[in-house]
C-alpha cells in the first residue's frame, strides 16, 4: 500500500491532515486549520517542500 493523507475535521471543528506510510504508521499531522481549503493547500506545500527540504541534526 502506497502512503497516503488522510483529512479530518477534529473536536474543535478545525481541519488537520495527517501522513500515513505504507504500513499504516502516521509520520506526520499538521496543525488545525479553519477552513479545509487551507488544509489542503498545507498537504500540497508538504508535497512541493518536502523533497527539496534540507535535514539539519539537532544537537544538545
Amino acid at each position: 500500500m502506497a502512503a497516503k493523507f488522510e483529512v479530518y475535521e477534529d473536536a474543535k471543528k478545525q481541519f488537520r491532515f495527517r501522513l500515513k506510510a505504507g504500513n499504516g504508521e502516521i509520520i506526520a499531522t499538521s496543525e488545525g486549520y479553519t477552513t479545509k481549503k487551507a488544509c489542503m493547500n498545507g498537504i500540497e506545500s508538504v508535497k512541493k517542500n518536502a523533497p527539496i527540504a534540507a535535514i539539519v541534526e539537532i544537537e544538545k
